[in-house]
């Protein structure tokens, strides 16, 4: 009971929102804002890119160059913070990735996190793209992994606003595991639903490509219960997000920078 009281006061005001159904187990640790705001405040890599920012509130903290990508933002003050570029897409982020943006630019993404479209077809392609750009060593972050409930992992977003809905991006647990296994994959148990980190990322890979067609195909008309909730947690054990920020989130040793490389803003006006 105790971890779902914290569950419902991270979505909001409490009894607003529903209990998690039989048979779920609700992420309940450090919430995916501390987390990234946490690893923002230890951690630059070269290039961070967010997809799904909306306020601006997850990549506020960066110190890293930023891209940010959503098609309809509503910045919060003080997302530039110490970043020394920030570059903001108002844009799908299947335009974005067609853009050449990245490449006209020569950069190679360290950590990117996928908050996007809600649906496992819009999940993947970002998965695609990300890791095509990505550096050696890098490592990409899925939000929302972890639904709750039945009525949040479908495909249709609620028509009451303000309940929370993850779709069915959840899939991609499972897609990567059999369609990827050379990847290492951790549940982070960050409340409200998970936080995926995906790492020994190969940006050479296409196999997601080649067979999208057929993950689809299989995957795309499967709900949870279809699918069977038991067999989906069958397929991970959450890491304690507490645990990795102690650790000083090692899954990005290999493309951290030095603290020199990425001085504090300095005011130069007199």
């Amino acid at each position: 009971m105790k971890a779902i009281e914290r569950l419902r006061k991270a979505l909001g005001r409490s009894g607003r929102n529903p209990a998690p159904d039989p048979g779920f187990r609700p992420a309940t640790g450090m919430s995916y804002l501390d987390f990234l705001r946490r690893l923002h405040e230890q951690v630059a890599v070269g290039c961070y890119l967010e997809i799904g920012c909306r306020s601006g509130e997850s990549f506020a903290p960066a110190r890293s160059r930023t891209i940010g990508v959503d098609p309809f933002f509503s910045l919060r003050p003080q997302v530039m913070g110490a970043k020394p570029e920030l570059h903001l897409f108002q844009m799908t982020s299947d335009a974005f990735f067609a853009s050449g943006f990245l490449e006209r630019n020569g950069l190679r993404l360290g950590f990117s996190f996928l908050d996007g479209m809600h649906l496992v077809e819009f999940l993947l392609r970002d998965f695609v793209n990300a890791e095509r750009h990505g550096g050696p060593g890098g490592a990409i972050a899925l939000h929302d992994c972890c639904p709750f409930t039945h009525a949040m992992a479908a495909r249709e977003a609620p028509a009451r606003k303000g309940l929370p809905w993850t779709g069915d991006v959840w899939k991609l647990i499972p897609i990567l595991g059999r369609w990827r296994p050379d990847l290492k994959v951790q549940v982070l148990g960050c409340r409200p639903t998970g936080l995926v980190i995906v790492t020994g990322l190969d940006p050479e890979s296409r196999v997601l490509t080649e067979a999208e067609g057929a993950i689809l195909a299989e995957f795309g008309p499967l709900d949870l219960a279809g699918y069977g909730v038991e067999r989906f947690y069958a397929g991970f054990d959450y890491v304690d997000p507490e645990a990795v920020a102690a650790g000083g989130f090692a899954f990005l040793d290999a493309v951290r920078l030095d603290p020199s490389a990425t001085p504090a803003p300095v005011w130069v006006s007199p």
